[in-house]
């Protein structure tokens, strides 16, 4: 049995129009002699009625009051309402469908409420639909616990519901379908020159999906990989194979965009706060001290440089006050610069190769950025700006490593 798993997003499913491109691809796929599983987001964006945004704000104006539990029911209605109505385009056009929630679809989760995690799946009730020739819909973002109260996986959940349906059904590939074309080269807003990858590796991508590229989510991609199952980034107003997305060692073919190729994107997220913290009275735990205090607080740390002298990291924005309160609360010093950015040179090829650094430094110097900070791994090397310069900053690197003239 060759299985196919396609997601479609909330752009996908929100119009009548948008929803023949979606049922163009099923009978497309279903030509080919796939059985199918379509695992669906909720309809639209914030602001239209069935979006997961525009349900977080009913709740926010009635109280803001609704426990976890009962949040993640009412949120779970909005890929129930894709589902049924999905279905019922299908069996009008004559495609016989049926709709599994994520319960239903045989997902357990743990009851970190929200943003739970995956435990296990058991496949058999959507082998029992595929095998009486129906498409299975399947609800993104959700499953359940052991003792059977709704769960959602957090930002980017159906994502991670569609690797992690294919991977429990052996599925020859998993289709990401949503409103651009592939994986850029960097953001298509900031970079008028941005190209389609045809091919990166699951390495690549998930360092880009961490360093702030929103096509897919890291957690989907981790799922992915660790099965080596395929997934293909695609557009759902378009007929071509958008980008591929495997092990190194399958895009390794004559032609392929991985080839003698350093770097693969720029990234960058916005909004971060660059703290750094003396270690004015020499105390040895002092960087224990500091870490130890943000997360009792959950406050996320990232871009970390700890040395005798002290520590420096940051934190998104509206962390800022408050990471600073609780060290001034502890007797530090801290010094805060906000509205910065971090942009990321990420590749593949980049480890042990020569002159990236130098580079990133030349692009930055050229058109008089500062670096306020940088860091590095073997498929990534980031650097902190000022935000004004994050323009700038991710056109300079896009110019050096990925523009025409580069590549040539």
């Amino acid at each position: 049995m060759r299985i196919l798993v396609q997601k479609f997003g909330g752009t996908s499913l929100s119009t009548p129009e948008a929803r023949s491109h979606v049922i163009r691809h099923i009978r497309k796929a279903l030509s080919e002699q796939y059985k199918l599983v379509v695992v669906v987001s909720a309809m639209g964006r914030k602001g239209e009625p069935y979006a997961t945004d525009t349900l977080l704000d009913l709740v926010a104006a009635n109280g803001n009051s609704l426990p976890l539990r009962e949040r993640d029911l009412l949120l779970s209605c909005g890929e129930i309402i894709s589902a049924a109505t999905l279905c019922s385009v299908l069996n009008a056009e004559g495609i016989p469908a049926a709709v599994l929630t994520g319960a239903h679809a045989g997902i357990l989760t743990n009851e970190d409420f929200g943003n739970a995690h995956i435990i296990s799946i058991n496949p058999a009730r959507i082998h029992e639909l595929l095998d009486q020739g129906k498409v299975v819909v399947v609800t993104g973002f959700q499953g359940k616990t052991i003792k059977d109260d709704a769960t959602t996986l957090g930002r980017g959940g159906s994502d991670t519901s569609a690797t992690a349906v294919g991977v429990a059904l052996k599925a020859e590939i998993v289709d990401i379908f949503t409103d651009v074309g592939g994986i850029l080269t960097a953001d298509p807003r900031l970079v008028e020159d941005a190209r389609r990858l045809t091919q990166v590796s699951f390495t690549e991508i998930c360092n880009m999906a961490h360093n702030g590229a929103k096509v897919i989510h890291p957690r989907a991609v981790e799922v992915a990989m660790q099965a080596n199952l395929p997934i293909r980034v695609r557009s759902t107003f378009a007929e071509d194979e958008g980008t591929l997305v495997a092990n190194f060692d399958a895009l390794n073919e004559e032609g392929g965009d991985v080839k003698d190729r350093h770097v693969t994107g720029i990234a960058h997220v916005p909004n971060v706060t660059q703290i750094t913290v003396p270690n004015l009275d020499g105390r040895f735990d002092m960087q224990l001290r500091v870490f130890k205090a943000m997360a009792e607080r959950q406050i996320s740390v990232d871009f970390i440089n700890v040395n005798p002298s002290g520590v420096m990291y940051t934190v998104f924005d509206y962390e800022g006050d408050r990471a600073c309160a609780t060290l001034m609360e502890m007797g530090f010093e801290p010094k805060l610069m906000p509205s910065c950015a971090k942009v990321s040179v990420i590749g593949g090829g980049i480890h042990g190769v020569p002159g990236i650094m130098a580079h990133i430094v030349e692009a930055l110097t050229n058109e008089d950025i500062s670096i306020l900070q940088s860091a590095d791994s073997n498929a990534t090397i980031w650097v902190l700006v000022k935000g004004a310069d994050l323009v700038k900053a991710v056109r300079a690197l896009h110019q050096m490593f990925l523009s025409e003239k580069s590549l040539s």
